[in-house]
């Protein structure tokens, strides 16, 4: 009886796996793609002939093995998503044992406090403080972004990112979205502690997609563009209503934010790295991003245990 194409192309799989484990003969070695710039090289090059990157080392090497653990699609938005969700759980679990776990008060506003995180808590894990504390403790300006003080909070902040991050990331390229995520976050959040004020949430990097998007739309004409703007635009509004209406929004950071991510759009090409330049440049930029983010944790981890 002969075999299905299917199940004759599975056990060849399986043949050739077993045969791998008890030193039988193995697929010769197939040529490679260059992870930096695409070019098809030879299976046992080191180095692309074509723009001369390491085939094995490197930011675009390491780009590309990073980028296997990451969904296919908008990974640096997952990653932000991921991170955010996996702090506020910490610090849930955090309260829950100084405080234990807080339920919704009386009236509507009273939502807004479910999972609230003690602010003790949120202190230690990297809250925005006032400018003198946060310029001797600068991971503070980054890890703000990342925490949140509510279910509420997290779940808005996240909603918005999953709404325009994907199509933001497409137009600029992962590395340059996490880029501009963490440092319009900053921005946001140098405004706020030079105020004086106590403040975590995305909200700041979120104004910060807002005002790129907005500093876009001002370099390229047509219909498309001019609604974008107005959505934009109205956008603001509410969030400018809402900061006024609602107590414990920090409008300074949302502007602070809003113009980091204004400035950046004006000067950062909105299209995603093209040439073999563009993609050096753009890996440093991701690269060093994650690397400012892993060492602002590593300080907060390392504080939290020696307190311990």
């Amino acid at each position: 009886m002969a075999l299905s194409p299917r199940l004759r192309y599975k056990f060849d799989r399986i043949r050739e796996q077993l045969g791998g484990i008890f030193g039988g003969p193995r697929e010769a070695p197939r040529p490679k793609l260059c992870p930096s710039c695409g070019t098809l090289v030879g299976a046992s090059a080191t180095k692309c002939h074509q723009c001369g990157a390491s085939m094995n080392f490197g930011m675009a090497a390491a780009s590309r093995s990073l980028s296997r653990l990451l969904p296919t699609t908008s990974p640096a938005t997952y990653g932000i998503l991921s991170l955010s969700c996996l702090l506020y759980g910490a610090s849930l679990l955090a309260t829950v044992r100084t405080s234990g776990f807080q339920a919704p008060g009386g009236g509507f506003f009273g939502i807004f406090n479910f999972g609230a995180i003690n602010g003790v808590v949120l202190q230690k894990l990297g809250a925005s403080l006032p400018w003198q504390i946060d310029v001797q403790q600068p991971w503070r300006f980054v890890m703000a972004s990342f925490l949140h003080g509510s279910l509420m909070h997290i779940g808005f902040n996240m909603w918005v990112l999953m709404d325009i991050g994907p199509q933001i990331e497409e137009l600029y390229g992962s590395a340059r979205f996490f880029f501009i995520y963490v440092v319009t976050g900053i921005g946001g959040y140098v405004l706020s502690a030079l105020v004086g004020h106590f403040s975590v949430g995305g909200s700041a990097s979120l104004l910060g997609l807002i005002g790129l998007l907005l500093a876009v739309t001002t370099k390229r004409s047509g219909a498309s563009m001019q609604m974008l703007r107005s959505q934009l635009i109205k956008w603001l509004i509410y969030i400018a209503i809402m900061g006024i209406v609602m107590s414990g929004i920090d409008n300074f950071a949302h502007l602070g934010g809003l113009i980091s991510g204004f400035l950046i759009g004006k000067v950062m090409a909105d299209h995603p790295p093209m040439s073999q330049e563009e993609r050096t440049r753009a890996d440093l930029l991701g690269w060093t991003t994650a690397i400012i983010v892993i060492a602002s944790i590593g300080v907060v981890a390392y504080g939290l245990f020696q307190a311990s």
